[in-house]
């Protein structure tokens, strides 16, 4: 391995390293043959090419004809960044980041209105004068402010029902929620939730336990439910939130306990 002493800087290099890193200062070495093969088989010939490039990028950058063929974009910074290839894909990324908010955006002002229509709703249930007047402003709610199929107040046993709500047997509840406090999906008994006519157009639901006439009127507690159904089978889904609906209940709970039905004398 041959040594050499570069005077001007009083280092000692190897004698190899400029031919290493200057491809350019050597002569070619490739003739005939060789140079034949390395036109067929392009990739004999990258690693010296990556090492003029690495070595000289301006070669590259100052090339019209080369930059367009690898699809780059040169620009006033010396920096060369990908062209129509690139600028697709941060379109792509605007479009998905814009339809996301406005996702978001949508979501938010149709949880901000059904929020103003709970409201609404609950000042009108605390207006009720008996349990059939609050059966009634349950179901107008669902029609008139949600757009739903009919909204109802059920009551599970066999003690007395109140007038416009609909009477369950015994362990109907159980059956349906399980645990559960609320459930929202497809609605497997309509006809019992909300009566011959409507409850078979119902394809989704919305269920609500309710704990009714708490221990000290004639009848005892009792098991029930709020319900609204829908026509779409989308309407009400699992992975929807319930909290609206359950703090209803709660109103609705509250309202009834000022009239527990009268058991027959």
């Amino acid at each position: 391995m041959r040594r050499g002493t570069d005077m001007s800087s009083g280092q000692m290099e190897l004698g190899f390293e400029a031919a290493a890193t200057d491809p350019a200062a050597q002569p070619d070495a490739l003739s005939g043959p060789a140079r034949v093969a390395e036109a067929r088989d392009p990739l004999k010939g990258w690693a010296k090419a990556r090492i003029l490039i690495l070595t000289h990028p301006e070669l590259v950058r100052d090339d019209p004809a080369v930059v367009a063929a690898l699809n780059l974009k040169a620009v006033p910074s010396n920096v060369v960044e990908f062209g129509p290839a690139a600028l697709s894909r941060l379109k792509a990324a605007h479009e998905q980041e814009t339809s996301a908010r406005q996702e978001i955006a949508a979501l938010a002002e149709a949880n901000f209105v059904a929020q103003v229509e709970t409201h609404a709703v609950i000042l009108d249930l605390l207006e009720a004068r008996n349990n059939a007047d609050l059966a009634r402003r349950v179901n107008d709610a669902a029609v008139e402010r949600f757009g739903l199929l009919a909204g109802g107040l059920a009551v599970e046993g066999d003690g007395p029902v109140p007038a416009g709500w609909r009477r369950l047997s015994s362990g109907l509840i159980g059956t349906l929620m399980g645990r559960s406090a609320a459930r929202l999906g497809p609605c497997p008994a309509g006809e019992a939730l909300f009566g011959p006519i409507i409850g078979p157009a119902v394809r989704s639901s919305a269920l609500v336990h309710l704990t009714l006439w708490h221990p000290g009127g004639d009848v005892g507690e009792r098991e029930g439910l709020l319900c609204f159904g829908a026509a779409e089978p989308d309407g009400f889904r699992p992975e929807m939130g319930a909290e609206l609906i359950a703090f209803l209940a709660r109103v609705v709970e509250r309202t009834a306990d000022r009239w527990p039905p009268v058991a027959p004398g």
